[in-house]
């Protein structure tokens, strides 16, 4: 039960460290303006090529204009969280070393791994707090659709989004822990969803066994099957092993800071 109430402190308090944060709206702001923009455009213009190729008489009932949107708004989607996933993380433990509470933390009697679990899950909470309009607009745009798409890969995708998400706002959480710099602090992290972006750029163009081991190690390529409403459990375990390697990170980086203040 302590371990409840201490997690949910935890929680509590990062949560309303955003929704108290003029910055976070800002971000918010934007993040629905350009999402909805992408959101309407791309389902405009699919529908818009759907009706040309029937005005020109061609056989059209092999378009699955649902999947097809599917596939091109995740992918723009992903592009955006190069932007959007550092701005959240970037000041889970930056903030704290700026009004000096990181000390405290490092050396009360909670564990470090419990803080980086309880912020950690306030930010997944944020996070889902600014997908959750898209995935109204899916429900309605898909609700619409001829032939019609099946919810469970509507959901797989979204629970992936999730996931994938999860494991880069872990990464960095560790790299926010590491400076009082937000600004250094989503450098780092940018790069960091930028590299792990182009690992499959990366893998296509070596061979072997390093090729095998970089698309495996790729989180965006093993997003993928997610879009196909395909589960696999290799993929599971990746995300998971990345969400737990950011909080085990973590938790080591706030212990240097707890040795060195002994």
């Amino acid at each position: 039960m302590i371990f409840l109430n201490n997690l949910f402190a935890i929680f509590q308090k990062e949560l309303q460290s955003y929704l108290y944060s003029p910055f976070f709206y800002i971000i918010a702001a934007f993040f629905w303006l350009v999402s909805g923009f992408f959101f309407t455009y791309i389902l405009g213009n699919l529908i818009q090529n759907v009706a040309q190729v029937e005005q020109q008489g061609i056989l059209s009932s092999g378009i699955d204009v649902a999947s097809e949107f599917l596939n091109a708004y995740f992918n723009v989607i992903i592009s955006l969280f190069l932007v959007l996933l550092p701005a959240l993380s970037m000041g889970l433990y930056t903030e704290e070393r700026k009004r000096g509470t990181l000390e405290l933390l490092a050396t009360s009697p909670i564990a470090n791994w419990l803080v980086a679990l309880g912020k950690l899950l306030a930010v997944v909470c944020v996070f889902i707090f600014l997908w959750s309009p898209l995935m109204a607009y899916q429900a309605i745009a898909f609700s619409a659709a001829a032939p019609p798409l099946q919810p469970a890969i509507v959901l797989l995708a979204n629970a992936g989004l999730i996931l994938l998400s999860t494991a880069i706002l872990s990464l960095g959480m560790f790299i926010s822990s590491l400076t009082d710099n937000s600004l250094f602090s989503y450098i780092l992290t940018f790069i960091l969803v930028v590299f792990f972006w182009s690992l499959d750029v990366i893998s296509n163009n070596v061979g072997g066994v390093f090729s095998e081991i970089l698309s495996y190690l790729s989180l965006f390529k093993n997003y993928s099957p997610f879009l196909r409403g395909v589960l696999k459990t290799e993929t599971l375990c990746l995300f998971m092993s990345y969400i737990v390697l950011g909080i085990f990170l973590t938790t080591q980086s706030i212990e240097a800071l707890r040795f060195q203040k002994s």
